[in-house]
């Protein structure tokens, strides 16, 4: 491997750097401190208003565990429709699961929109975007079954899909797109 033997490899190490210098502007602790004020935002939200359940009760940091469990949902089909209307989580096993192949709950990170400039206010309208894809999921299955494989099925043509996906390009067009 001749691309990695020798001495200092001056791209990392620049890396590293250029962000070690961010994370101490004064910039930096204004956008995590936001980053966290969505995440709680969009937690109290699906607790308050929809009743879920979420992994540790609440959050403080830059994600939400989201256990889907009690709706009878696992992390697979809730990632499976969220994709197919462009919205970015992922599953995670919580706490009770069996196996970690059918997990019981999403990943939900704040990051992202926050860096395209979305506040607590808006990370409130996220929560009905991901509502209505639980909708959806508990439909498709309510139709085609629990079964991974069976479950699928419903997902070719799905109208609600198509209408979800829809709204949510023209809803999250009003923010910029870091870099561009």
């Amino acid at each position: 491997f001749p691309g990695l033997q020798g001495g200092p490899h001056i791209h990392q190490m620049a890396g590293v750097a250029t962000q070690l210098k961010e994370v101490c502007s004064p910039s930096f602790k204004e956008y995590s401190e936001q980053v966290c004020k969505n995440a709680a935002a969009l937690a109290d939200e699906l607790i308050t208003k929809y009743g879920y359940t979420l992994a540790t009760g609440g959050t403080e940091n830059h994600l939400v565990l989201w256990n889907l469990r009690p709706q009878g949902l696992t992390g697979n089909k809730m990632e499976k429709v969220a994709d197919m209307c462009h919205i970015t989580l992922n599953k995670n096993a919580v706490f009770g699961d069996s196996s970690a192949l059918s997990p019981g709950g999403v990943r939900i990170g704040m990051p992202a929109m926050t860096s395209r400039g979305c506040t607590e206010e808006d990370f409130v309208a996220i929560v009905e975007f991901l509502h209505e894809v639980v909708e959806i999921c508990l439909e498709i299955q309510g139709k085609h079954g629990k079964m991974m494989k069976d479950f699928v099925t419903g997902l070719p043509g799905n109208a609600r899909i198509e209408d979800l996906k829809r709204r949510g390009h023209e809803w999250t067009s009003k923010f910029d797109m870091p870099g561009f």
